[in-house]
């Protein structure tokens, strides 16, 4: 528990003038001089490239200890426990698991740090919730719907605080140009939403098979998903599988989705259709698309996202990006800027994307670091204190984040399908249609189970 300190300071610094400014234009960023000192007691399962990236932003803004870390593969499990034993002001080392479920056995965490692969996120997240933590959830949170479902009805059952990593909601820039722009009616009438996805991402290549390597336990990274021949390294190219992810659209189109519906405030698609598939790049071993279009139906609006994984974006200033038209203009955002387009002679307003070098210089010295993500990620886990502190739903809550996820999988099952899919949340169907409703849950490689048959 926090001390009578924290409350009467935290007190005081909400009701001073800089942090309603902070709150009211920030959502929580801002708050790192109220929970400097309340301690929090962390575990990350995922020591890779984005889980330690996500951990090393919260010890920036928070007074945290963290306590272990899980990983299968040994190196990874290493490395992040010397660069955390550098960061963390206690410089202890954490705790070391190669087994998820040993860690969370210990039930001494107050937050979990989830930055494994997809195919994982279900488990791991209902066992940690059920472990007492609060979680902060990377994108997309399943691999398939009722994996959301059954996350989902698992925080609300516990009463657990979980933020997924959809962070253009903690965006300054973004939330400045909802505010200023979107909100303040500057568009008009809004009928029309483009996003898109135009990086050369895709993994194209087709190795041989390979020997494991002893710091690697690959049965156990494939755990609840088909085991595929070694064919090096799974960290990162992973994406490049559907038995593990939900390719481009769970990867990129998750996030603009997401933050498209947050600025408009729109909740599930009536309805969701898509086509694509491999069209170029056939030679790679990758099963996911390099090609596809997706249109989420939405009252009197239609969100029709594309991704090419080859040749060239149509505006090179946004190959990540959403364009949200208005009867009086376009709001056109990605994670380096926003613009603002209007109809006639009007002036086009532009922001760009804030950086904190000077204030984090750390994150100069950190490998392979998203600069331009990392003043949004600091501002999403200061969300999630203050969500778990004022018990309130984190800026982007686990139905949000389940809302973004699932209509990005059923845009994938509906290029598979060549129909239309409209999903009923509440009786958990596709709608007059059993063949697709029965692909709502994939089949777990045992001795795994799948959480629906326990949580729904």
């Amino acid at each position: 528990m926090a001390s009578d300190s924290f409350y009467i300071n935290r007190r005081n610094f909400l009701k001073s003038s800089t942090a309603v400014l902070a709150l009211s234009s920030f959502g929580a960023y801002g708050l790192d001089l109220v929970y400097s000192q309340k301690k929090w007691r962390v575990g990350l399962i995922g020591c890779g490239w984005y889980g330690t990236s996500d951990l090393f932003k919260l010890i920036q803004v928070a007074n945290v200890e963290v306590v272990s870390l899980c990983d299968v593969d040994r190196n990874h499990l290493e490395n992040a426990a010397n660069l955390v034993a550098q960061r963390q002001q206690s410089g202890k080392k954490p705790r070391l698991y190669s087994d998820f479920r040993k860690m969370l056995s210990e039930k001494d965490l107050d937050i979990v740090l989830i930055g494994s692969p997809d195919h994982w996120h279900a488990l791991q997240a209902i066992e940690a919730m059920e472990s007492g933590a609060h979680l902060y959830l990377q994108k997309p949170i399943s691999l398939d719907v009722l994996e959301g479902e059954s996350i989902l009805a698992t925080a609300r059952k516990l009463g657990k605080k979980v933020q997924i990593g959809t962070q253009r909601r903690s965006t300054p820039h973004l939330i400045e140009g909802k505010k200023n722009i979107i909100d303040a009616g500057l568009l008009g009438k809004i009928s029309h939403v483009e996003m898109c996805c135009y990086y050369h991402m895709r993994w194209n290549a087709n190795p041989p098979v390979q020997e494991i390597p002893d710091h690697l336990d690959y049965d156990f990274w494939s755990g609840p998903a088909p085991l595929r021949p070694y064919v090096g390294s799974p960290h990162r190219r992973w994406r490049a599988f559907t038995e593990y992810g939900n390719g481009i659209v769970g990867d990129m189109c998750v996030h603009m989705l997401d933050a498209v519906r947050w600025i408009l405030d729109l909740g599930w698609p009536k309805k969701i259709s898509s086509t694509g598939g491999i069209y170029v790049q056939k030679d790679s071993i990758a099963n996911i698309s390099d090609t596809q279009n997706a249109v989420f139906e939405f009252d009197e609006l239609n969100c029709i996202w594309q991704h090419r994984s080859w040749g060239t974006p149509p505006d090179p200033e946004y190959p990540w990006a959403f364009f949200i038209y208005g009867e009086k203009g376009t709001f056109k955002g990605s994670v380096y800027q926003y613009e603002f387009i209007p109809v006639g002679d009007g002036e086009t307003i532009k922001k760009e994307v804030v950086y904190e070098r000077e204030k984090y210089p750390e994150d100069l010295k950190e490998k392979d670091i998203e600069l331009h993500t990392a003043p949004a990620t600091r501002g999403h886990m200061l969300d999630l204190l203050a969500a778990i502190d004022q018990d309130t739903l984190p800026v982007a809550d686990v139905e949000q984040g389940h809302i973004s996820t699932a209509s990005c999988i059923m845009a994938n099952l509906a290029m598979d399908l060549e129909r239309p899919l409209i999903y009923h949340p509440q009786q958990k169907i596709i709608v007059d249609d059993n063949e697709a409703t029965a692909l709502l849950k994939r089949n777990y490689r045992g001795p795994w189970k799948h959480p629906s048959e326990s949580y729904l």
